[in-house]
This record gives structure tokens, C-alpha cells and sequence, in this order.
């Protein structure tokens, strides 16, 4: 199928959501809690669902993965520890799971029937890309000098002080190229099933030198994996949901700016002041841009509850192509 045929334009919409939102941080991260917090946070979802709207879905996986290694770690000496790209994997299961269950049953409530599936998803990316050469991306718990350089010892892992609260393994966090259960994708959701897709950023896999693809050690950022797949589907409208109820600029300042509408133009002036830093809606920003540079019409950034308001233009920050 090519690109041009394979199209979704303003057919589907594509709407990241953060792992954080998937928690409650005034409760213990058990299996039962998330599933409560993700009934809430699918809820505005299968309101835009009933009402007719084909959705894709992406979602971010740091914590759920921060608590797998962690699992890992603890059981070494009892049980084989596993890689990075497995644990993606795994987590793209278990909250994929979640998300799925969740919205089935909301949707249930609401009387729609709407079918809703979570596609294992593995994301290529280059194996000669500079990120591999400097991770960056900080993965599971803070540990003490002692236990860090132990550990890079016995597993070679790059551990780094994170702002003197301990020690913190980093992982690169190479761009994706291409996600490779896209046709499947694209039938799903042309055949009305809601897709939930390219979990954490995908499994990261990269082609070794026997020309095979193979899973890597790697974390792909989510907004980026995500704006890729709305490019390669052809959707018009990506949405983002974060922490925050809109974009601002001089955020620390007094002279704080909301920004409701703004153009690809406008903001990626803003983004090369270094408005945006890379630890908070850097990522986000860079998505969004990239997503408006390859073809799309407009990205929504918005908080999860707000998500109706903003795909009818009455919240968040609404960035438009140029």
C-alpha cells in the first residue's frame, strides 16, 4: 500500500499519552491503583470514541519500566536479568492491557461498541546513530556511588549523578525510522478499531551487521515515536497530553505567557531561545515540530481531562503548520 492510498488525513486522530498519567502519585503504584488511575484517564478517550471519532493511541512507559528494572535488579541472583527492549515489550503488554480494559469497558458504559486492540510494536532505529555513542536517557532507581560503579563493572552500564540525589543508569535514546507493524495499523484503524500502538516509543530494534534486525538497549522517546506514526499514517491532527494546561513561555518568570494558538514558525523560534528545555516540554515541542514539518495539520498539547475542550479548540495549546 503507498503512502498516498494509505492516507488517513482527518479521518483519525492520534493522541499520546504520558506514562505518568497512567499513575496517581498519592497512592502506592499497585497493579489495582493503576488500573484505577488509568479508568480515569481513558474516560475523556471514549467520550470522543462514542461520538464517532477514529482514534490511534501511543503511551508512555518510565515508571512502569523503572519499576520492571527495579524487579529485575532485585531478583538477579535469583532469576536472569532482561534486557531493555523485552521490558518495553513487557510493558507494552501490561499497559496496553490496562489501557484496553479500561476503555472497553467505558465505552460499554456509554453504549458504543467500539473495538479496541493494543499492537505489540517494534520501531526501528540506525544503529550508527549518534545516541548510541552518548546515552543520555535515565532509566530505574538512584543508587549510591559504591553500588553504581558495581554495576557498571559487572554490566558495563553508564551511570550518571543526577543532580545529588544518587546515581542513575543512562540509555541511549536514538530517533525512530520506521515502525514496522504500520500496514497493520492502518487496517485496524480503517476497519473502525481503535489502536493502541508503539508503547514507551516501541521496542527498539536496529539492523546488525548480518543485515538482521535486532532488539537494542535503548529507550525511543514516546512523542517522537509518536509523531512518526501520525506521519506515516497521513493523520492530520496529533494530540499530546501532559502535565500542564498549555505551552508557556518565560514559564519561571513573572512574565509567564500562555500560549493558546501558535504557529510551527513562531514556536520554533521560541524552542531555539531555549524556551523549552529538554527535561520537560523540549521532547514535546520537538514532536510536534517535527510532526507539522512532515505533513500535518495541527498538534494539540493539553492535559488528560481537558482532551474533549482541546479537540474542540476550548483548551490547551493548538500549534498550526505553516
Amino acid at each position: 500500500m503507498s503512502m498516498a492510498r494509505g492516507k488517513l488525513g482527518s479521518e483519525a486522530c492520534l493522541v499520546a499519552m504520558g506514562g505518568n498519567s497512567l499513575l496517581d502519585p498519592k497512592q502506592k503504584p499497585t497493579v489495582r491503583s493503576q488500573f484505577e488511575v488509568t479508568a480515569r484517564a481513558v474516560a475523556p478517550i471514549a467520550k470522543l470514541i462514542a461520538t464517532g471519532h477514529k482514534l490511534v493511541l501511543t503511551h508512555g512507559n518510565g515508571p512502569q519500566v523503572g519499576f520492571m528494572l527495579l524487579r529485575s535488579e532485585l531478583t538477579r541472583d535469583a532469576l536472569h536479568e532482561v534486557p531493555l527492549d523485552s521490558l518495553v515489550a513487557n510493558s507494552q503488554g501490561s499497559i496496553g492491557y490496562m489501557i484496553q480494559h479500561e476503555l472497553r469497558g467505558a465505552l460499554a458504559l456509554l453504549g458504543s461498541k467500539a473495538q479496541v486492540a493494543t499492537v505489540v510494536t517494534e520501531v526501528e532505529v540506525d544503529a550508527a546513530d549518534p545516541a548510541f555513542q552518548k546515552p543520555t536517557k535515565p532509566v530505574g532507581k538512584f543508587y549510591d556511588q559504591e553500588h553504581a560503579e558495581a554495576l557498571t563493572k559487572e554490566h558495563g552500564w553508564i551511570m550518571v549523578e543526577d543532580a545529588g540525589r544518587g546515581y542513575r543508569r543512562v540509555v541511549p535514546s536514538p530517533l525512530p525510522t520506521r515502525i514496522l507493524e504500520l500496514t497493520s495499523i492502518r487496517t485496524m484503524v480503517r476497519d473502525g478499531m481503535t489502536v493502541i500502538a508503539c508503547g514507551g516509543g516501541g521496542i527498539p530494534v536496529a539492523k546488525s551487521p548480518d543485515g538482521r534486525l535486532r532488539g537494542v538497549e535503548a529507550v525511543i522517546d514516546k512523542d517522537r515515536a509518536s509523531a512518526l506514526l501520525a506521519v506515516d499514517l497521513g493523520i492530520d491532527r496529533l494530540i499530546i497530553t501532559t502535565g500542564v494546561d498549555v505551552i508557556y513561555v518565560d514559564f519561571q518568570t513573572p512574565n509567564r505567557k500562555a500560549l493558546h494558538e501558535v504557529r510551527a514558525s513562531e514556536l520554533r523560534a521560541y524552542h531555539a531561545a531555549g524556551q523549552f528545555p529538554a527535561g520537560s516540554m523540549g521532547p514535546k515541542v520537538e514532536a510536534a515540530l517535527y510532526f507539522l514539518d512532515h505533513g500535518g495539520k495541527e498538534c494539540l498539547i493539553c492535559t488528560p481531562e481537558a482532551l474533549p475542550e482541546a479537540f474542540e479548540g476550548r483548551a490547551g495549546t493548538r500549534i498550526i503548520a505553516d
